[in-house]
């Protein structure tokens, strides 16, 4: 190795902090920003010893994957040329006109259009994103809704990457923005019935969304009025509307509780009502039909959640009457309203599907899929009285498809179908789903996708990537990226690990708090009964996660005897302990009841102290490690991976590669242009198919 790939080494700096009788020293505290608010606002100034080191950081990470360049460019290629770069969504009538999303060729961003409702003529562009972002280190659009007069165009974006959000109104008929613009706030914003202003969501000091405000066109933001705000630190606030559009639905919330306020779009001066006060662990969320609410809740012991009706009247919990009775394995996921018909979402078996009920008879059928592993997602319906949903279905060999379902005649539409411009022959893949054993007898879903002609003799290297958190379920879905792995004689596999919902909410209870570990024994189970099937073998398995998914790739790594030979952690969320420990961080309070609150209580602390990845790790050989952070991410902050990384380079006992990449202007997405992040994920394939053997 020469001096220029020589690694950093950031100067260890003790501080020690003592909890419930125990005491840590921690080297590295010192490159978490005192004034790190100020750093998500203004990236520069980040202090100049903690950025050098960053940079020092990056500089070896460029140096050791020069060699790897050409492969990049390689990688790059190949998924740029899966994605249609002149692509659009399918358009969504609202009232007079469609309204769309497309690119161009070239184009980093999306462009909002609308078109006449029937197609007439071609698209007019309302908003460029190309257009928005130039000049800009970074540009991402949040929501962006017409009025419901469809005269103005409400649109948010951030400019940081620190999800700090501005919202703009433009004239439809001018292109012209209007001098209305509210910054600092969440990307929601939710438009009043008669088009006259909307309710938007502020973010305080921390990052956390506490307030709900009420702007009128053409007045001051200081004359806002002041709708909602959350005084619990550990909750958030969030809006949105009912399918119906008649009322603005005001949201407090942590991982597992609920309460709900609403406000008629047509009298948004009106004090919002409540419909069911918190209650801890009783979650519900909204929708509305006639003089009634449907209401999906987990209320009453139904952990896969039920549906019930109550009076906009008089909407409080002892009036609420059974719809759907709960069934345990049959997890409701979501829930839309129609004039006529009501649609849920399910997952049943591990896999989603798609329940629709004709409201006043009662009826229901299944829109049946007839794969063994598959993705559905739901497009959104700007209308109420249709009887026409849309939704999207892909699996990792089929690329994904709209449909329009009528749900009174039953008829499915197709209505568009995924391009691959470079080609992709489906019948050359697999898709499969196997269970793996875990060592409390309960088994672990795993989706695999490979190539037909893959020889699955033991010697093939394998990817697998793992979440496991805030109940989220990680789709079978169509990856154009992924072909890029498989095509390489990877096999791809997702583990279905404890701690999303893939098995219902107990799936999800059973990662969480006290149960975390079982997250990260789900994963190695996973790796070892690939193994054990001849999938792969020991030490050639490249294991993936990011967020809260990094936490899993931080954990396994500390636990592992050989299974991986390399790592990829994405804005991996690795120095828990610390983080739940720091109540003044944006997202600590409301994550006690992901992970613990190690302030108040010592069993939670020893809990998050046993499998936290930046406090376990220990003089051991590790895997080949990629640490991958945003400067501005406001969710996993960027001295995590950064001291997780120090600690290592500084204990390990292995000369495996250990690399550090940190976005200096990008946040927990990483780069916002569609193309940058092809980028982004070229780098994380070439390093794992490098570690892997090169060359495949």
């Amino acid at each position: 190795m020469t001096d220029a790939l020589l690694p950093p080494r950031a100067d260890r700096r003790p501080v020690s902090d003592t909890r419930h009788g125990m005491t840590r020293v921690d080297d590295y505290a010192w490159l978490r920003a005192d004034h790190w608010q100020e750093v998500m606002r203004e990236p520069d100034k980040l202090p100049k010893d903690i950025r050098a080191y960053l940079e020092a950081e990056n500089a070896y990470t460029q140096a050791y994957m020069a060699p790897t360049q050409a492969l990049q460019e390689t990688l790059f290629a190949e998924m740029k040329g899966r994605i249609k770069e002149d692509d659009s969504t399918v358009p969504a009538p609202d009232g007079p006109y469609a309204y769309s999303m497309d690119y161009i060729s070239g184009g980093q961003f999306p462009r909002f259009c609308r078109s006449p409702r029937d197609l007439s003529a071609p698209p007019q562009v309302m908003l460029d994103g190309n257009a928005l972002a130039e000049g800009l280190a970074f540009f991402r659009f949040g929501s962006i809704y017409q009025s419901p007069d469809h005269r103005l165009i409400a649109w948010a974006s951030d400019d940081k990457g620190s999800e700090l959000f501005t919202i703009r109104v433009r004239d439809a008929a001018t292109g012209v923005d209007l001098e209305d613009w509210i910054d600092h706030t969440t990307s929601e914003f939710v438009w009043t019935a008669d088009s006259s202003g909307f309710f938007y969501v502020e973010q305080d000091d921390n990052h956390r969304p506490c307030r709900v405000w009420l702007h009128h066109l053409g007045t001051q933001r200081a004359t806002d009025k002041l709708i909602y705000e959350e005084p619990d630190a550990g909750f958030f606030v969030s809006i949105g509307k009912t399918q119906s559009e008649a009322y603005i639905l005001i949201s407090a919330h942590d991982h597992e509780t609920t309460e709900i306020r609403f406000v008629p779009a047509n009298s948004p001066e009106t004090p919002p009502r409540l419909i069911a006060m918190r209650e801890h662990g009783v979650q519900y969320d909204v929708e509305h039909w006639g003089d009634v609410f449907f209401i999906v809740t987990n209320r009453d012991g139904a952990e896969d959640f039920k549906i019930a009706s109550a009076p906009v009247a008089g909407p409080e919990p002892a009036k609420w009457r059974d719809v759907i009775a709960h069934k345990p394995g049959h997890l409701i996921i979501s829930l839309a309203v129609f004039a006529r018909h009501m649609f849920r979402m399910e997952r049943v078996n591990g896999l989603p599907r798609i329940v629709v009920r004709e409201i006043l008879s009662g009826e229901e059928h299944i829109i049946a899929q007839d794969e063994q592993a598959y993705s559905l997602g739901l497009s959104e319906v700007l209308e109420f009285d249709t009887d026409i949903m849309r939704f999207s279905y892909s699996s990792p060999t089929t690329p994904s498809q709209v449909f329009d379902y009528n749900m009174k005649t039953r008829e499915r539409i197709l209505r568009k179908r995924q391009e691959v411009p470079s080609g992709h022959d489906a019948s050359q893949y697999v898709t499969r789903r196997v269970e793996a054993p875990a060592a409390d007898g309960e088994t672990v879903p795993v989706t695999l996708l490979y190539r037909k002609d893959s020889k699955l003799d033991g010697s093939a290297p394998l990817w697998l990537y793992g979440y496991g958190a805030y109940g989220i379920s990680i789709p079978a879905s169509f990856s154009t990226s992924a072909l890029s792995l498989v095509d390489r004689g990877f096999v791809y596999a997702i583990a279905h690990i404890r701690g999303g919902k893939d098995k219902g909410y107990r799936w999800y209870t059973h990662g969480k708090l006290a149960h975390k570990m079982n997250s990260f024994t789900d994963f190695l189970a996973a790796a070892d009964h690939l193994i054990a099937q001849g999938f792969t073998a020991r030490g050639r398995i490249v294991a993936q996660g990011g967020s809260a998914g990094g936490l899993l790739m931080g954990a396994v790594a500390n636990m592992d005897d050989g299974r991986f030979g390399a790592v990829v952690a994405e804005v991996p969320f690795v120095d828990c302990l610390n983080t739940m420990l720091d109540d003044t961080l944006p997202l600590t309070p409301p994550e006690w009841h992901e992970w613990g609150n190690p302030i108040e209580s010592a069993e939670d602390y020893a809990t998050i102290a046993a499998y936290s990845p930046y406090e376990n790790v220990h003089a051991k050989a590790y895997p080949a490690l990629l640490a991958v952070a945003g400067l501005t991410d406001p969710r996993v902050t960027y001295w995590e991976p950064a001291k997780w990384v120090a600690r290592l380079r500084a204990v390990k006992t292995d000369n495996h590669p250990l690399l550090l990449k940190t976005h200096m202007g990008a946040g927990h997405g990483g780069s916002p242009g569609r193309f940058d992040r092809l980028k982004e994920t070229a780098l994380s394939y070439a390093f794992g198919i490098e570690v892997m053997g090169g060359g495949l």
